[in-house]
């Protein structure tokens, strides 16, 4: 068997206990997941966040199975989230899109599932699809169908946990009024730059946990541009680092510990995958919490602005 996990858990509010430490997959294609997946759980990840629109979980799959096999570990030991994209929102995508996954990830069972935004986009397999004028085609179901869906998978066995992605508080509140099921978590883009304070808030006091994605600012996003702020450039931050004799990165990561969040890094780099999970030998002092929480300047690097006239658009309101 591999590493005992030695990385806190946080309870949802259905009972069950979740890692608060884990590695993202987002941008990491082909083999070389299959190898990041492969090391990571041999230094002890135990939690991988997947997701169907990146397009790796068939190679994220092969790694897991592989180590299942191995005996390195066993099934109840890993926690995977995966996640519905927006052109399977309709009822008779749901489940088809679910079943790929489950099987593309070789697995049984979804530890958690969010539906990945509240948008729709037109039903169909195509991830993208466009209009003559070169803009996304939107669809018509509305998040709280999406989700009494869903809820029936999680009475079938095929889903342990459900929650939702990118989602503002007041389309928590519409869900839950309609919700069967509560949802669970609600994974988020969060860092100093964008610290989500009002929406952790809202998200503590319904019980739902709160995932930090992009938590280092997202620095190998495809469509930085020169001039955008960089958050593990900052003077704050190097300098609070230097007082930890900690790397920025691990402050950061850190940061979202301390907040009680979920937080998922992403690297594909060895000696990275190990210095961020080398964050559980310090805790930041309140004083440097407070100074990180003063960085917040509403900088969202994730923003899909190109559907910001969708209706169930996110980003409109403040929280």
């Amino acid at each position: 068997m591999g590493p005992k996990i030695d990385f806190p858990f946080v309870k949802f509010n259905n009972g069950i206990c979740f890692p608060a430490f884990g590695l993202g997959t987002w941008g990491s294609k082909g083999q070389k997941v299959t190898e990041v997946i492969n090391y990571a759980i041999d230094i002890g990840y135990r939690h991988f966040d997947c997701a169907s629109v990146y397009l790796n979980e068939k190679y994220i799959g092969n790694a897991i199975a592989q180590k299942l096999k191995e005996g390195h570990i066993k099934r109840e030991d890993i926690y995977i989230t995966s996640k519905l994209w927006n052109t399977h929102h309709s009822k008779c995508y749901i489940l088809p899109a679910l079943k790929k996954t489950l099987n593309d990830l070789r697995i049984d069972y979804i530890d958690l599932y969010l539906i990945h935004w509240p948008m729709a986009y037109k039903d169909g397999d195509v991830l993208f699809p466009m209009g003559k004028n070169k803009k996304i085609l939107y669809g018509d179901t509305k998040f709280t169908e999406t989700w009494k869906e869903l809820e029936k998978y999680v009475c079938q066995g095929l889903i342990k946990s459900i929650g939702v992605a990118n989602f503002n508080s007041k389309q928590l509140e519409e869900l839950m009024k309609e919700a069967k099921i509560k949802p669970v978590n609600n994974q988020v883009e969060c860092h100093p730059y964008l610290t989500q304070r009002k929406l952790q808030e809202y998200c503590n006091s319904k019980d739902i946990v709160l995932t930090a994605y992009s938590p280092l600012g997202s620095p190998a996003r495809p469509w930085v541009k020169v001039g955008d702020p960089v958050v593990l450039e900052d003077k704050t931050l190097k300098e609070i680092a230097k007082k930890y004799k900690k790397d920025v990165a691990q402050i950061l990561i850190r940061y979202q510990i301390e907040r009680g969040n979920i937080v998922i890094p992403k690297s594909e780099t060895k000696i990275r995958i190990e210095s961020n999970s080398k964050i559980f030998d310090f805790d930041l002092c309140c004083d440097d919490i407070e100074e990180i929480d003063e960085l917040n300047i509403n900088e969202r690097f994730v923003h899909l602005k190109n559907v910001r006239d969708h209706k169930d658009y996110p980003f409109n309101i403040e929280y």
